[in-house]
């Protein structure tokens, strides 16, 4: 039976744990922003042994690249993108202390291992419902990679931000079939 989780990051090792497929999650804090470039320029920075933009431990990244914020709102439209397009980098991000990532869609191998051999978890989030998951939002602000623009990292500030449990650390998914 599934059930609603509170999240607070950074996320531990007991919190991921204790997560199961399935499960409903609400996450209030701090979490980042990055999609495919931003992730290869983080792997890059891990090769290179430079500083990242953020502390990894524990974090959680949303697979995101929003679009510009109205008037009078903090940011646009911010919905999850594909998962799998992630998937060469994850593994490299989940090994440097990475807990949690959102997205929407199927995690390759390589990363389901990842998430069972370094306790972390694959949270999805509704597709096509990014003016709605924006309503969580609550701050957001460019901290790295600008020259990237909707795919720069950015540091959002949610209060609720509602996902599910897609895979789990011990290899259990919502997905049938994987």
């Amino acid at each position: 039976m599934s059930k609603i989780a509170i999240l607070k990051p950074p996320l531990t090792d007991e919190v991921v744990r204790s997560l199961k497929a399935g499960d409903e999650v609400l996450i209030t804090g701090t979490i980042y922003t990055a999609r495919d470039m931003a992730h290869k320029r983080l792997c890059q920075a891990i090769d290179k042994a430079d500083k990242l933009p953020f502390e990894m431990k524990g974090a959680i990244i949303y697979f995101c690249g929003p679009t510009p914020a109205p008037p009078g709102k903090v940011i646009g439209a911010a919905g999850p993108t594909t998962s799998s397009r992630m998937d060469p980098f994850s593994p490299k991000l989940i090994a440097a202390g990475l807990k949690g990532m959102v997205g929407k869609g199927y995690r390759g191998l390589q990363v389901r291992d990842a998430l069972k051999q370094y306790c972390a978890v694959h949270f999805s989030a509704l597709g096509g419902a990014g003016a709605l998951l924006a309503k969580y939002i609550k701050a957001a602000e460019v901290i790295a990679y600008e020259d990237l623009g909707t795919e720069a990292i950015r540091k959002l500030e949610v209060a609720d931000f509602p996902a599910i449990v897609a895979y789990d650390c011990c290899g259990n998914t919502v997905y049938k079939n994987v």
